[in-house]
């Protein structure tokens, strides 16, 4: 259930609160398995970037590559107890 909480007068987003949104987790996603993804991912598109300014295209598909892998890697790590737990 989402409530409106403020509406802005300007052309900004409309500020909604949705009191069962966080409920479950107190983590807010910060946990070692989602900062180990986002770092992965950060780093995956640095490389296919770098790679597609220098015109590299074996280096762009390594960035290419990493993504899914680093996917692969934080659900193990939330296998292994180190991302959000589940709703109970």
């Amino acid at each position: 259930m989402i409530r409106v909480v403020a509406q802005s007068s300007g052309p900004g987003p409309l500020v909604c609160l949705d009191e069962d949104m966080s409920a479950g987790h107190d983590n807010h996603g910060s946990t070692p398995a989602a900062w180990t993804v986002v770092t992965l991912i950060t780093i995956a598109f640095f490389i296919a970037t770098l790679a597609l300014v220098l015109g590299n295209w074996v280096l762009f598909w390594i960035g290419v590559a990493v993504l899914p892998l680093s996917l692969v890697v934080g659900k193990i790590m939330q296998a292994m107890g180190l991302g959000a737990k589940p709703r109970s």
